[in-house]
């Protein structure tokens, strides 16, 4: 690792050095042909139930990561701390200009292996893009979807909160498994709106919620229900389904939480992703009206700042999406449902 690594370096050379650790591989005898490979192929992770399920990347991300670890070892190979570590491989005994010869070896290696014709990747430019590989949900399925987990117990009530929260403001994922309970409330130009601590690229945003406020009743059911009153929002079951953890959840949850509840999708069930919800908002709220830069700017999407230094701060009345869903229960049947199936 570098010194001061950044955010993405951190986490893509981290990857790169659990692999080599894998391989039984040293830093000084990479394989980024492999590595490519592994990434684009045979990368896994194992999910809630204990099972290997693929988490490969995508050939863009791949690029993201060889850059990373090419840039590192383009590091290495300019310094002599790393020359002196290499002369320390040598056999002792060797002459000075045997080891010299063998220490020459090993950048040479390292440089041609690292370079980026060893493990070139194969973009596909695609001028257009089938509708199954975005999914954006029509508003009838999107109530299918939220009514799925059920809100009788304190599983699918969770699971509810969080995939209503997600439709109904756009947000990534991350940004989900990271909310607490003091973002759920916040005022933009007296709008009630749900504040993003840190969006991608380190941005903070808040999103009015407008007619969609009705996320809030299952949010406030499910904090309600599974006593929590402060800090991460959505959190870990505990074995036997009655209480929580005391930790947040984390991406993975959020992505296996989605995989249990597939949508038929003309006449074919589908597993719908989180990003998926993220479009699905976008797209209806565009349908039903609402202008390309104020869904840009509830999204968090890049230039935000610079967008705004031209337009200026939007009021956030302006700002809040149409009614283009409805709950699919009302207030006093949901406190019904769940009071008496979880009390």
């Amino acid at each position: 690792m570098p010194p001061s690594p950044n955010k993405d370096q951190k986490s893509r050379l981290g990857f790169y050095i659990d692999w080599l650790s894998s391989q039984g591989r040293e830093w000084y005898n990479p394989d980024l042909r492999a590595y490519r490979d592994y990434l684009l192929y045979e990368r896994f992770r194992i999910d809630k139930q204990g099972r290997r399920a693929p988490a490969r990347l995508s050939p863009q991300t791949v690029m993201a990561h060889l850059s990373t670890v090419r840039g590192r070892y383009g590091e290495l190979t300019r310094s002599n701390e790393t020359r002196d570590r290499l002369f320390e491989l040598a056999n002792p005994e060797d002459s000075e200009s045997e080891q010299r010869a063998l220490v020459d070896e090993f950048f040479l290696r390292m440089m041609n292996d690292v370079h980026p014709a060893s493990a070139p990747v194969k973009l596909v430019s695609a001028q257009d893009v089938a509708d199954s590989a975005h999914l954006r949900l029509k508003p009838w399925q999107v109530s299918a979807l939220v009514r799925a987990p059920g809100v009788s117990t304190l599983r699918g009530l969770r699971d509810t909160a969080l995939m209503t929260v997600m439709v109904c403001t756009g947000i990534r994922a991350a940004e989900a498994a990271a909310l607490r309970v003091d973002d759920l409330r916040q005022r933009l130009g007296g709008e009630l709106s749900l504040r993003v601590r840190e969006g991608k690229g380190g941005k903070q945003r808040l999103i009015p919620y407008g007619p969609l406020d009705w996320c809030l009743m299952y949010i406030e059911a499910w904090l309600r229900e599974a006593g929590i009153k402060a800090g991460p929002v959505f959190r870990g079951i505990r074995r036997g389904g009655k209480s929580v953890r005391a930790n947040g959840i984390g991406v993975w949850t959020v992505n296996d939480i989605m995989n249990d509840y597939p949508v038929s999708i003309e006449g074919a069930l589908c597993l719908i992703k989180p990003h998926d919800l993220r479009r699905t908002y976008a797209r209806n709220a565009y349908d039903f009206g609402m202008d390309l830069e104020r869904i840009r700017q509830n999204l968090g999407h890049t230039s935000l700042q610079t967008t705004q230094t031209y337009i200026g701060v939007l009021d956030g009345r302006e700002r809040h999406p149409p009614s283009m869903f409805t709950p699919p229960h009302d207030r006093d049947s949901l406190a019904q449902l769940t009071g008496a199936a979880i009390g």
